[in-house]
Formats: structure tokens, sequence, C-alpha cells
């Protein structure tokens, strides 16, 4: 069948190229990971009260110390944001086939940062928990757009590279937030450092729901996307025939029951007979399409899934990055307390916070510096990954055999780094 395409102007990109976009993306992410280095640092997390036998007693500092959880609860509280994620990522992942993502980070950075000041006014476990949850809605809001934007606009030889470096905002963000956290608890109080957040994330709300982006190749948006007027001027196949015979038959029902009632209100004032069948038109439209969309977005949603679980590679990374964040959520979280307990040091915060700066600069950046120049196939990737990962991990586990802070500072650090790398 021939075909012939018309294609409508699409309206030019502001100033939000492809460069700046990234830019927006990388400071978003760092300021989710301040996040969790605030909840993890010393100075915000705090400490349980002590008791000894000699009656000597120190009260608790920070969110533990205040509201006297146990270090399950606490363990709890600072993984609570998952839910939030785990949720509602699927939902704007599938949401912005339809809506324009940028919104959708408006939305979710708003959640974000209302959950943020809630946590400044929080009064006990599961107040502070629940905001902890809403937290984690920010991050899914923006997490299905980003690396889908970044391996659709980067220069071709260098992905690997914009993606370490959108990645590498994450051990530094972290990093950031335990500094943060050690300076904003020691100086002021925990409640004010969720509010500066709020505050410094307030103004990336409120430009998702403003910025006009450039067209995206894995969505389409209903203020940047093309439309495409196809025209048929051959006979189709029998099939496309008896098809748009019902396709016409359903509109000339529908245009015959409007010219009747055109007719009618012609009658009573000519003047509102082209506002009534334009109402009628818009109506008819709008009604189609509500009765469509949240069928067509499921079956679409339920075939992703579909083509996702049964993509090996997909499955495999999906399973070794839920190993990999096991181990590192845990070092991440609990190392900064077990510093200050085990080396009786009360910089642990600046400690832990700039050797991750460090480490995750230098070793996200070689990593993907790396694996450009080893070719970036999948490939090369499991076995970037598989050597890091197997390396860094002895290190790490060995730094805490030593009695020697400076000796599990050295060998920590390397650790970080070669783990880093994978990021």
């Amino acid at each position: 069948m021939a075909r012939k395409s018309v294609l409508l102007p699409v309206p030019e990109p502001s100033w939000f190229t492809p460069k700046w976009l990234l830019v927006i993306f990388c400071v978003i992410n760092l300021l989710t990971y301040v996040d969790r280095g605030v909840i993890a640092s010393n100075g915000v997390n705090g400490s349980l009260g002590t008791y000894t036998l000699s009656g000597t007693c120190t009260s608790g500092s920070g969110i533990q110390g205040e509201f006297n959880l146990t270090n399950f609860e606490d363990g709890v509280m600072s993984s609570a944001f998952l839910v939030g994620l785990l949720v509602t990522s699927p939902i704007f992942a599938s949401l912005a086939k339809s809506v324009n993502p940028f919104r959708l980070i408006g939305v979710g950075s708003s959640v974000c940062t209302l959950a943020m000041i809630g946590c400044g006014f929080s009064f006990n476990f599961w107040s502070i928990t629940i905001c902890r949850m809403l937290v984690g809605v920010g991050e899914a809001s923006f997490i299905s757009l980003a690396a889908p934007f970044i391996d659709d606009n980067a220069p071709v030889g260098q992905k690997a590279a914009w993606l370490a470096i959108f990645y590498m905002c994450m051990p530094v963000g972290y990093a950031l937030g335990c500094v943060y956290g050690g300076l904003a608890g020691t100086h002021l109080n925990w409640r004010f450092a969720f509010w500066v957040e709020a505050i410094v994330m307030l103004p990336f709300a409120i430009l998702g729901f403003i910025m006009k982006p450039s067209q995206l190749k894995g969505f389409a948006p209903a203020e940047s996307k093309k439309a495409l007027i196809s025209i048929d001027t051959a006979v189709p196949e029998v099939e496309d025939t008896e098809a748009l015979n019902v396709k016409v038959s359903a509109r000339s029902m529908e245009e015959e029951s409007s010219h009747v009632f055109s007719k009618l209100v012609h009658i009573q004032d000519p003047q509102r007979e082209q506002n009534f069948t334009q109402t009628i038109n818009s109506s008819s439209f709008l009604g189609m399409q509500c009765a469509s969309i949240n069928l067509s977005q499921f079956s679409r949603f339920i075939e992703d899934i579909e083509v996702l679980l049964v993509d090996k590679v997909y499955v495999v990374n999906l399973l070794g990055y839920c190993a990999y964040n096991f181990v590192l959520g845990a070092y991440s979280y609990w190392w900064p307390k077990a510093v200050y307990n085990i080396y009786n040091t009360s910089d642990a915060d600046m400690i832990s916070g700039g050797m991750t700066i460090i480490s995750g600069i230098l070793g996200t950046l070689a990593g993907g510096y790396v694996l450009d120049c080893m070719t970036s196939t999948v490939s090369n990737a499991f076995k970037l990954l598989s050597v890091t990962t197997f390396v860094g991990a002895i290190f790490c586990f060995t730094a805490f055999c030593f009695k020697s802070m400076y000796a599990f500072l050295a060998l920590f650090s390397i650790g970080e780094l070669l783990i880093l790398a994978t990021q």
C-alpha cells in the first residue's frame, strides 16, 4: 500500500540541550544520594545511650538516640526508601510512555521535598519511616528516564563516559551527605539537615514542571512528539478494508447524530451550532481515549515485564546488581558507625565521606574510561564487573582485620575504588 507521510512542525527545543539535561539529572541524582549519606552519618543518625555497671550514663544522640531505636529499627528506617522506590518505579516507567517524563520528575521531586520536610518534623520511628518511604518516590520518578536519555543522546564514543558521570554522583553524593550530616548534627540539629535538603531540592521540583525538553528517542511526550499523518492512496487488503469500513461506519454514525443535533441547535440559535459541534466532537474523542488508555497502558506494562523476564542478560545483571547493592548498602550505612566505634574517632563522618568522594570520582571515571577502551560490549562489561567487584571485596573485607586505622583506610579506599568502578 502506497503511503504518503506528512510531518507536522516540531517546536524548537529550548536551552535544555542534552548536556544541560545531563547536568540536571546529575544534580538531582547527587541530592538523592546526599540524603542517603545524611541518614547514615553519625551526626544525624547518632547512637543509643550507654549505661555502665559503675553507674556512668551517656545520653544518646541523633535519630537513634532521640527515638531510642535498636540497630534493627535503625536499619529498617534507613532502607525504607526502597519501598517507595520499588512500588512507584514501574508506575513512573509505564506512565513515561504517555505522559511527559519531565512532568513526572516534577511530581516525584515534589513528593520527595515534602517527605524531607516531614523527616525533620518526625516524632517517632513510624513517622520517620513513612517519610523515608516517600523519599524513594523522588528517585523513582527520574530513574526510569535518566539512563535511557543518556544512552540515546550521548555521543557514540562517549556513552559509557556520560553514564559514568551520572553514576559518579551516587558515591559522591553519598559521601557529601556523610560530611554534611556530620557538620549539621554537630553544630545544629539533625532535623535541620533534612529541612535544608528540602530547600535545595525545591527548585528542581519546580523545574520539572516548567522546562521544555528536546525530543527523546525512547519516549513520546505530547509537547515534543512528531505527529505523523498517513494518507492511503491505494486499495488496501481485504482485512484492512473491513477494519476501515468499521471505522468509517462508526465515524459516520457519530457525524450523523452530531448533524441531527446540530440542526436542532441551528433552529434555536445559528451562532451556537459551531460551538455545539465542536463540543460533541471533543467529548467523543475524549470518551474513546479515556476508555482505552487504562487497558492499553496495563497491557503494555505486562508485555514489557514479559520481555524483560526472558532476557537472560537483563536477568543476570538484575540479580548481580541486587547482590551488589545488598553488600554495598550494608557497608555504606554501617561503616561510619564501625569506624567511630572501632577506632574511637569523632571524625568518622569526615573520614568516610572524604574517602568515598575520592574513590567514587576516580573509580567511576576510571571504570567508564576502561570500558570505552575495551569497547563497550556486554562481554567486556561482564569481565570488568567480575574482576573489579571480586578484588575490591577482598580489599574491603581485609581492611577490617587490621587494628591500625591507617592500614584500614589504605585498604578500604582501594577496595572502594575498585567496587565503585562498576558504576
